[in-house]
C-alpha cells in the first residue's frame, strides 16, 4: 500500500438516491477535522422504482451537482478522494451511463453493495459514539434502500440491506398530489403495511442479534426527529408514541397546508413516506424509541480514508473499492 501523508486533505462523495454529499477533511491531533461539508438534494432515484432508470431530469441534476463538487474540490489540495454510489447505482438500468458521464467530468464513481454501504454507515455512526462494547441497532433510511446493522462495539453481528426507501415509497404510495383525506389516509395505511412487511423479512435476525439501544442516521430521521422535538417528544429522537400523536398533524399539513413545526419545506414531499417507512421498521423490530445519529455513511467513508483504511476490524472483510488519487 502506498504511503500517504496522514495530515493530507481527503475528500469523500456520498452519492445517495435522495441527496449527494461532499466532505473534505483530514486527520490532525488524533481527531478528524472537517474542512468542507456540502449537500445537494439531487433525488437521483426519483421514479427509478417505476421505470427502472434514472430520469433525464435527475440525470442532469446529478451531473450539475458533480460539476459543482468538482469546482469546490479544485479549491483544495486534495490528495485522494472516494466517490461511492449507493442504491440507484445498484438498480438503475442506465447507471453505467451516468458513471461514464461523471468520468468525463473527472470523477470516478464506484458503486457499492448494500453490505458495503451498511459497513460504512456503521463505522460512520460509531465515529461519534464512545469506542466501547455497547450493543447497538443502527439503521439508515435512504432514498432507495434501508441498511440495518446490529453490532456489539466494533463487531458487526448482522448486516441487511432492504429495498425500501423514502423516495421509492413516495413515488409508489404518494404520487397523488391532490388526494382527499380518505385517499391520503388509505395511502398511509398501505405504505405502513408494506413497509412493515418488508422489514419483517429480517425481524428474526435483528431481534436475535441482541441490542440495547437503536440509532438512525441520515435525512429521514433528522427530519422526523426535528418535528418530534418541536412538539415536545424529546430532543434527537423519534418514538412510536410520537408518530401516533402526530399523524393527524401530518395529514392536516399535507391536505390543508397547516403549519407543522420543525419541518423544513424542502423535506415536505418525503414527510409521509419517510414516517411510514420508519414506523414500519419500528413496529417490525419492536423499537419504541430511536436516537438520531448526526453521522452517517459519509463520515464512515472519511473516517476510513483519514485513518488510512483502518477504521474498524470489520473493514478488512468488506472488500471496499479503492481510493482514487486526485488529478
Amino acid at each position: 500500500m502506498p504511503s500517504y501523508d496522514p495530515n493530507a486533505l481527503q475528500a469523500c462523495i456520498d452519492l445517495g438516491s435522495n441527496s449527494f454529499h461532499l466532505l473534505v477533511g483530514r486527520w490532525i491531533d488524533g481527531r478528524i477535522e472537517i474542512i468542507e461539508r456540502c449537500s445537494d438534494r439531487v433525488q437521483l432515484g426519483e421514479g427509478v422504482r417505476q421505470t427502472g432508470a434514472i430520469s433525464p431530469a435527475a440525470f442532469e441534476r446529478g451531473l450539475a451537482c458533480l460539476t459543482r463538487f468538482d469546482e469546490l474540490l479544485s479549491q483544495y489540495p486534495i490528495e485522494r478522494y472516494w466517490a461511492l454510489g449507493t442504491n440507484t447505482f445498484r438498480v438503475a438500468d442506465n447507471a453505467g451511463e451516468f458513471i461514464e458521464a461523471a468520468e468525463a467530468l473527472g470523477i470516478h464513481i464506484s458503486p457499492i453493495s448494500g453490505v458495503q454501504e451498511a459497513v460504512l454507515i456503521y463505522a460512520g455512526v460509531l465515529s461519534a459514539l464512545p469506542r466501547d462494547e455497547a450493543r447497538r441497532l443502527v439503521i439508515d433510511i435512504g432514498g432507495g434502500s434501508t441498511e440495518v446493522i446490529v453490532g456489539h462495539g466494533a463487531q458487526r453481528k448482522l448486516t441487511e440491506s432492504l429495498a425500501i426507501g423514502s423516495v421509492a415509497w413516495r413515488d409508489t404510495f404518494f404520487a397523488n398530489t391532490a388526494p382527499t383525506q380518505g385517499e391520503l389516509e388509505a395511502a398511509m395505511d398501505a405504505a405502513l403495511l408494506e413497509a412493515k412487511a418488508e422489514f419483517m423479512k429480517a425481524a428474526w435476525a435483528v431481534k436475535s442479534g441482541g441490542w440495547d439501544i437503536a440509532y438512525a442516521s441520515s435525512g429521514t430521521i433528522k427530519m422526523l426527529a426535528g418535528v418530534c422535538e418541536a412538539y415536545g417528544f424529546g430532543a434527537g429522537q423519534v418514538s412510536q408514541r410520537a408518530f401516533e400523536a402526530l399523524r393527524p398533524k401530518f395529514v392536516a399539513h399535507i391536505l390543508h397546508g397547516e403549519e407543522l413545526a420543525g419541518l423544513k419545506e424542502r423535506r415536505r414531499d418525503l414527510l409521509l413516506a419517510g414516517s411510514c417507512v420508519l414506523l414500519g421498521l419500528m413496529q417490525a423490530y419492536e423499537v419504541d424509541v430511536i436516537q438520531f445519529s448526526p453521522t452517517a455513511l459519509r463520515e464512515g467513508m472519511l473516517d476510513f480514508m483519514v485513518r488510512n483504511q483502518h477504521t474498524l476490524d470489520i473493514m478488512s472483510a468488506a472488500h471496499l473499492p479503492p481510493l482514487r488519487e486526485r488529478d
